[in-house]
């Protein structure tokens, strides 16, 4: 599938700031699921220097720094994609790994460490994915299907425009969340039961006549054999040729598409944003 999308990021201030250096992560990424195509990257006011980067997760970069004091700060990016995986499941699972909880091969576990770390659970949390896995039978893919379809069937999508991404534990609770509150679920659950798992953000087809465009964020689970494979509980899908990823990290604030700070006195901030999205079923 062919993505081209326009991101406009607007920041207006109610008097001149200083703008310290930001970092965007904007540009999709290129490998064996995707193709990037075309990008351009349209920064204003124009920069100081900007310097393109890998970071520490292994995502595309663009630090930025300024000169004197603005009043708006916008960035835009165009990005042409090709998705290439139509099939999620064309892959050979490892023999040796298939029944939880996960176990990795040495040279594998040390790499994903990070993305194991489990942190302090909430009960509700471990006892899901405890019923889950026995629901799978203690295996490794059925347990993810499982927990994706039991995500997407049982809380309730919601639009939340602003904001980190709730804690695993709130979300359940709450029975909704947003796209990235119910990725960071699925990822906490499956890290419960030793599963290599990361946060992703990025576009999402969606309909044709879709009005309102935002980023969406979805996870990604290390399966030896298949490498990072994608699970959107948001739509109950694994990750095909629907989705462009854009960014990852081991917590949500890695993937972030734009951090950075300003600086003034009594300054209020405004912030417009609007995706453009078309997709095409021809590959390039």
């Amino acid at each position: 599938m062919l993505f081209q999308i326009v991101h406009r990021t607007r920041y207006r201030y109610n008097r001149p700031v200083h703008l310290d250096p930001h970092e965007i992560r904007l540009r999709p990424r290129c490998d064996g699921s995707q193709r990037l195509v075309d990008f351009h990257l349209d920064i204003s006011p124009e920069p100081v220097g900007v310097a393109h980067n890998l970071d520490a997760e292994g995502n595309a970069m663009a630090r930025t720094w300024f000169a004197g004091v603005h009043r708006e700060f916008c960035v835009v990016t165009r990005a042409t994609v090709e998705t290439l995986r139509a099939n999620p499941f064309e892959f050979l699972l490892k023999s040796d790994f298939s029944s939880l909880p996960a176990t990795y091969a040495e040279s594998e576990a040390a790499v994903l460490a990070s993305y194991r770390q489990v942190g302090d659970p909430q009960h509700s949390v471990t006892a899901l994915g405890q019923e889950l896995s026995r629901q799978a039978g203690g295996e490794v893919l059925p347990f993810l299907r499982v927990l994706n379809g039991y995500i997407y069937q049982s809380l309730k999508a919601e639009v939340r425009l602003e904001g980190r991404p709730m804690a695993a534990a709130e979300t359940l609770a709450r029975g909704c969340g947003a796209c990235r509150d119910l990725a960071v679920l699925f990822i906490a659950i499956c890290r419960t039961l030793g599963l290599a798992a990361r946060f992703v953000s990025g576009y999402q087809a969606g309909a044709q006549n879709q009005q309102e465009r935002y980023m969406h964020a979805w996870a990604e689970v290390y399966l030896p054999g298949a490498g990072w494979r994608g699970w959107d509980p948001s739509l109950g899908l694994a990750v095909a040729d629907a989705h462009v990823a854009v960014a990852v990290g081991g917590e949500a604030g890695a993937a972030q598409p734009l951090t950075g700070y300003f600086r003034g006195e009594d300054i209020e901030a405004e912030l417009e944003a609007s995706i453009q999205l078309e997709t095409d079923s021809a590959s390039l």
